[in-house]
This record gives C-alpha cells, sequence and structure tokens, in this order.
C-alpha cells in the first residue's frame, strides 16, 4: 500500500489551491480613483460607493433593503437593536456556528439560548426551536452552514406563529436561493459578513438585509450615531458610528462583478464533487434539499464513518492535508468553544443570567457529534481548481481509504498524547 504523506510519502497534490481572494486591475483602479476623490469614510453616511453597493447587493440577492456596515457581527446586533430586543430577552441560536451569533445578542443585553442543530443539514433544528420558546423569547437566529440552507419554511411558520423575529446570519449564503427566494430575504433581517475569507469580500465589512424598509432606516441611524434617516428627519435613535468605508464598498462593487461567474464555477465543481464522492465507502453526504434551489459554496462539509477510517475527524483532516488537500475540522459546539467564553467579559448579560451558559448541562448530541467526530470541512478554493482539483481531494481520500491502517496508528498516537499532556500538537502525531 502507499505510504500516507504524513509518514513520509508522496503526498496527492503538490501544487497550491487557488488563493484567495483574488483582485485584478479593477480593484486597484477602484481604490485608486476613491482615493483621488478625496471621499474616503463613511460620513455623511451612505457615500456613492455605499450606497451603489447596497443597490446592486440587494438585486443580487432578490430583495430587501441594504445596509452595509463594518462587519458582519455588529450587522446582528444592529438587527436586534433596531427590532427592539434588549435586556432580559431571549433569542434562540444554534450550537453550531461562529461564535459571533450567539455574542450579538448578549451585546444588546439579550440571553442567547442555544439549541441543537438538524443531522440532516447541520443547521438549527426547528423543531428544538419549538421546545426552546419561552414567554421571553423575542427572535431566532437562523445560520445557512457551509453549503446549507436553515429549513426556512419550518423556521418561518414557527416566528408566524409565536410572533417572533427572524435574523438569517447568510455569512456563508452570498447568492443563495430557497425556493428562488434570496437567503437573508426570508427573514425579516439578513445578516452577510464580507471578511477577508468570504466568497464575496472586501477585507471587512459586512451588509444587513432588512424586509422592511422602517427597519432599514433604524438600522442606518443607529451606525450613523442616531442620525435619522426617514424623509423627515425626525426619527432619532441611540447610535454610533458603525459606517462602512468608501474604500471597502469601492472593493465591493468590484467583487459584485466577477462573483456571479465565481458562484456558477464552485457550484458546478461541487456537483462534480458529489457524484465522485458518493462511491467511496464511509463517507457521507449532508442531505441536499429540493428547496435550496441554488446553494453557494463558503464552506463544504462531508461526514466521515470514524469506525470505517479507524479514526476521528481531527486524525482524518490532518492525514488528508499532508497529502496536500486543505480540509478542517470545523466549528465546535457553542458550549466548548474557546473563542465563546462570556464569563470573560465584563457584560452584563453572564453574570445576571447564568443559567444560560451552563454549558456542562447542555445536551447537544448532534453538534458534538458533528464537531468532535464525524465533520469535515474543505474551503472554496477546492471548487476553483478545476476537475482536477476534485479529483485530487477524491483520490486524497480514497488513499486515506486504502491505508486505514496507518490511520489506525495515527489515532492510537493521539489517543496516547492526551492522555501523557491533556492536549494534542499535531505536528508530532506520526512520531509520538
Amino acid at each position: 500500500m502507499t505510504q500516507l504523506a504524513v509518514f513520509g510519502g508522496q503526498p496527492i497534490r503538490t501544487e497550491k489551491y487557488p488563493r484567495w481572494p483574488v483582485f485584478d486591475y479593477r480593484d486597484i483602479e477602484a481604490v485608486t480613483n476613491t482615493i483621488k476623490s478625496g471621499r474616503w469614510g463613511g460620513f455623511p453616511y451612505p457615500g456613492p460607493n455605499t450606497a451603489a453597493f447596497a443597490e446592486r447587493f440587494a438585486e443580487m440577492q432578490g430583495g430587501g433593503y441594504a445596509v452595509p456596515m463594518l462587519n458582519g457581527t455588529i450587522t446582528m446586533e444592529v438587527a436586534l437593536r433596531a427590532a427592539d430586543i434588549g435586556w432580559g430577552d431571549e433569542v434562540i441560536v444554534p450550537a453550531y456556528t461562529f461564535q459571533a451569533t450567539a455574542y450579538a445578542p448578549m451585546v444588546v443585553g439579550a440571553c442567547p439560548v442555544i439549541v441543537d442543530i438538524s443531522p440532516d443539514n447541520y443547521c438549527i433544528d426547528p423543531q428544538r426551536v419549538k421546545e426552546a420558546i419561552t414567554s421571553k423569547t423575542k427572535a431566532i437566529i437562523v445560520v445557512h452552514i457551509a453549503n446549507q440552507m436553515t429549513d426556512m419554511d419550518a423556521i418561518m411558520e414557527i416566528a408566524k406563529t409565536h410572533g417572533l423575529v427572524v435574523i438569517e446570519d447568510s455569512a456563508h449564503a452570498h447568492g443563495a436561493r430557497w425556493r428562488g427566494m434570496g437567503s437573508g430575504t426570508i427573514g425579516d433581517f439578513g445578516s452577510f459578513s464580507l471578511q477577508s475569507a468570504k466568497i464575496l469580500t472586501t477585507g471587512e465589512g459586512g451588509v444587513l438585509l432588512c424586509k422592511d424598509e422602517k427597519m432599514a432606516e433604524r438600522a442606518a441611524s443607529i451606525i450613523d450615531c442616531g442620525r435619522p434617516k426617514d424623509a423627515d428627519g425626525k426619527n432619532y435613535t441611540m447610535g454610533v458610528n458603525y459606517r462602512w468605508s468608501e474604500i471597502h464598498a469601492a472593493l465591493g462593487l468590484v467583487a459584485l462583478e466577477r462573483f456571479p461567474e465565481q458562484m456558477q464555477e464552485r457550484e458546478s465543481n461541487a456537483d462534480y464533487l458529489e457524484e465522485s464522492l458518493s462511491e467511496i465507502e464511509g463517507i457521507s453526504l449532508l442531505k441536499r434539499d429540493l428547496r435550496h434551489t441554488r446553494r453557494s459554496f463558503y464552506r463544504y462539509i462531508i461526514n466521515i464513518n470514524p469506525d470505517y477510517f479507524n479514526c476521528e475527524h481531527q486524525v482524518f483532516c490532518y492525514a488528508l492535508s499532508k497529502e496536500g488537500i486543505p480540509v478542517d475540522t470545523g466549528y465546535p459546539a457553542m458550549n466548548r468553544y474557546d473563542l465563546f467564553q462570556p464569563q470573560l467579559s465584563k457584560l452584563p448579560v453572564p453574570s445576571a443570567f447564568p443559567e444560560y451558559f451552563d454549558f456542562e448541562n447542555m445536551s447537544l448530541p448532534i453538534t458534538e457529534r458533528a464537531s468532535q467526530v464525524e465533520a469535515v470541512w474543505m474551503g472554496e478554493s477546492i471548487f476553483r481548481a478545476g476537475k482536477q482539483g476534485v479529483d485530487d481531494l477524491v483520490a486524497g481520500i480514497n488513499k486515506l481509504a486504502q491505508n486505514r491502517g496507518q490511520l489506525s496508528k495515527l489515532a492510537e498516537n493521539r489517543q496516547r498524547m492526551l492522555d501523557q499532556h491533556g492536549s494534542v500538537d499535531l505536528s508530532r502525531l506520526a512520531e509520538f
């Protein structure tokens, strides 16, 4: 059998996958022209680049009123403030997401209620949402994760029944569609990140899509130090400077130009990947919901059978990365997330409502299995490397499948390292 690269064998792929972000002369010209204009910052809001980006972004998503701002965490905070959600209110969030989703409610004084995900798509489980609703519940933040979208039909029915605000965390879902409706346009708000790794990026930035024009005016006021945005100029808010710069907006306008072609390329190669993976034992795909009519590929998740591969996903991802295939284990469960430690902050919510942060007694079995055992995340660059990029990924997985005995040795080393040191140093895994 071929030696795994982690043990000194020849890796499957030696060529790097395409870098991100991409740029060309258009980005340089757009930024240069903006600098020459003398209009760099966000005041008065919105500047011409920002206004143009907002209009085109809403067109791309298929509706809503777009309010660009500093980043995709502030977008959720502003949505909650605009909806008058605050002290002591409950906001239901999924356990499998970046920490920002649970952080945003805390900033406005609300309590994040962390619930488990669906095994079908790793998005928030509507049944768990129903079970978590109390008289204090005011909102649900759903997360469209990797290449999947939440069951928005079920979520919107729940929200309608209980009078709840719905915020779509669409940081992974630029351009995605649910029954033809754009992500972020189905709920009351849609939150998008434009951070460097995102498939639509300006380096840093965020966009809040608002279904209601009055909410968009409130959101724009909140991020512009409370200045009124209504036609009569009377509706002040208690705001702060979260404005977006004209330089970032210039980059955004160029990014919107190239986005459709990039999206089509990723989707085509993802379809090819799914055909190829269907023949590999020990690999399973998340469910493809036919209501999810256009997919977006910031990340793509597959599951491994740890019994078949003789290891859990940390070892699998390390071995596959050594074959030249960039994969990782994705998010931890929110109750085990090093980046989500509310007690280390001086925000008032954790001390006033400690019961919402009793992490040891949270039951999140689906999230914990995904985050600790079986989920394998791959980046968008794999889908911009042509069929060869996909073929190399598949070849790498096949190589691991054919060398399960070597994976078993790595898994044994990992366990010994944990037993002796309480942590794992992956760089020493092959030799320990």
